[in-house]
């Protein structure tokens, strides 16, 4: 049976293993704008898009911003030449930020279309694959209570997180509320049921700690194998928070941890709202989240991949790169030359970023995450590196000051592929890569655009093993 790529991350465990072997990255097949009305900061693109979905039936679910600084839809296009099936508009209204929010729907097992809603409500399409399907809208607070005061709700409540579904088609994310409902919410985390019932918890009564405010901007709630706890992780106003467990049955609080600066640890890392990190379960059931450090530049604005085991009671290795970065598992029979005794590896982005202490060697990594070196920028002890490449193309932002230099990468969450031993990374060059493990050399580049300095966006492989990237506002879709 098709596995479809039913969320961020792939699966709500977001490890971005592809069941299928992704195509050569011989051409462009087709591509489609993700952005009608993209916002440039200088030569910066300072946005989070939404993951594209690709149903069994290989069609490609594309979220689409409309407008300069709201406005969204869905699209529905057929897998193999990105034809237009169907549209859907949304009233979806972003929460307040800096850097744009992601808005990310999610698919169930059930072959249900779920996508964010204003009022954070969230709207429903039956059979994506179809030239039209049931359609509805949902809140988890009553519909009949957002109806009977929807100006209210469309003001001040705002779905802040992609949505996770979970093997039975019951769906998580985060919300924001920013002024009094006539129903009193308070930003938390909600939940909807296969039949439509909503319940919710609070972000501080997640955590247990009154001090707490709201969810994580983009941070995808993600599940245990057994999909019995929810992963998501909450902060207050100052940026500080925990990773938090809730029961995905009742969201009833499980566990939390409070996360740290790893160099630093007395002192609280940074949750902050411009990243996209999500939390990753491994086949282990360790939890990884990525988080900033305590301090801007005190690991060259690497932040930590801070790692525990699936009760959050024990802390683990962290690895040395967690910024805005949501880690993919690698099965260690990926890398043939890797002699450790980890079942499986991590895949991460390991910039090292010029004008904030580093030297612009921008990287991506496999690390171990149960053996240890000594971090050379920090002295910190983080999870050793297996391999590691560096970008492709010179940056000339500092060709000056830093001659070894390298455009970064500009990923969020990298699908990985191990029919042919190998990673798909997009880099802010322009091109899209295959990393093959076997070799440790960057194969098959693929020009998308010209480059442009941008947020990180998800890699897909779909069905057919197309391959899906997103650079400059524009969806790619890539293979034979």
């Amino acid at each position: 049976m098709r596995t479809p790529w039913s969320g961020y991350g792939h699966d709500p465990q977001h490890n971005v293993i592809s069941p299928v072997p992704s195509q050569p990255l011989n051409r462009i097949l087709w591509q489609t704008p993700v952005d009608l009305n993209p916002q440039y900061s200088g030569n910066d693109l300072l946005i989070h898009y939404g993951s594209p979905l690709v149903t069994r039936s290989n069609t490609v679910i594309v979220p689409v911003k409309t407008g300069a600084t709201s406005g969204f839809r869905i699209e529905g296009r057929t897998g193999t030449n990105g034809v237009l099936k169907w549209t859907q508009f949304t009233d979806y209204r972003l929460p307040p930020h800096s850097w744009t929010p992601s808005f990310s729907p999610a698919l169930t097992p059930k072959d249900r279309l779920y996508f964010p809603g204003g009022g954070g409500t969230v709207y429903f399409r039956d059979s994506p694959d179809a030239a039209s399907g049931t359609t509805g809208q949902i809140a988890f607070y009553g519909l009949a209570n957002f109806n009977a005061n929807t100006n209210a709700y469309l003001a001040n409540v705002m779905i802040n997180t992609p949505i996770t579904s979970d093997r039975y088609g019951n769906i998580f994310f985060g919300f924001q509320v920013t002024n009094a409902t006539p129903v009193a919410l308070t930003s938390g985390v909600a939940r909807i049921d296969f039949n439509g019932n909503g319940t919710w918890i609070s972000a501080a009564a997640a955590a247990v700690d009154s001090s707490i405010t709201k969810v994580v901007h983009n941070c995808a709630p993600a599940l245990s194998n057994n999909h019995k706890t929810l992963y998501v992780a909450v902060r207050d106003g100052s940026a500080h928070g925990y990773l938090v467990a809730l029961d995905s049955r009742t969201l009833t609080p499980l566990a939390k941890v409070r996360l740290k600066d790893v160099k630093v640890p007395a002192n609280d890392a940074q949750l902050l709202d411009d990243g996209t990190a999500s939390p990753t379960v491994g086949p282990d059931g360790d939890v990884y989240f990525g988080v900033f450090e305590y301090s801007c530049c005190i690991n060259n604005d690497r932040g930590w991949l801070r790692h525990f085991d699936g009760t959050l009671a024990q802390s683990k290795i962290a690895g040395a790169f967690g910024w805005d970065d949501t880690a993919s598992v690698v099965p260690a029979s990926m890398v043939p030359s890797y002699q450790g005794s980890s079942s499986y590896l991590l895949m991460t982005k390991y910039n090292n970023y010029a004008g904030v202490g580093g030297d612009g060697i921008n990287r991506i990594a496999i690390l171990d995450p149960n053996d240890g070196m000594i971090d050379p920028i920090t002295g910190a002890t983080v999870m050793k590196d297996v391999l590691t490449i560096p970008g492709a193309t010179p940056d000339p932002e500092y060709i000056g000051s830093h001659p070894n230099a390298v455009r970064e990468w500009c990923i969020n969450s990298a699908a990985i592929d191990p029919f042919t031993m190998s990673v798909l990374a997009n880099s802010e060059d322009g091109k899209l890569y295959r990393w093959s493990l076997d070799c440790n050399m960057l194969m098959q580049p693929i020009t998308l655009t010209p480059g442009v300095g941008e947020a990180y966006t998800p890699t897909v492989i779909g069905v057919d093993g197309i391959v899906y990237a997103i650079n400059n506002a524009t969806l790619f879709a890539v293979g034979r």
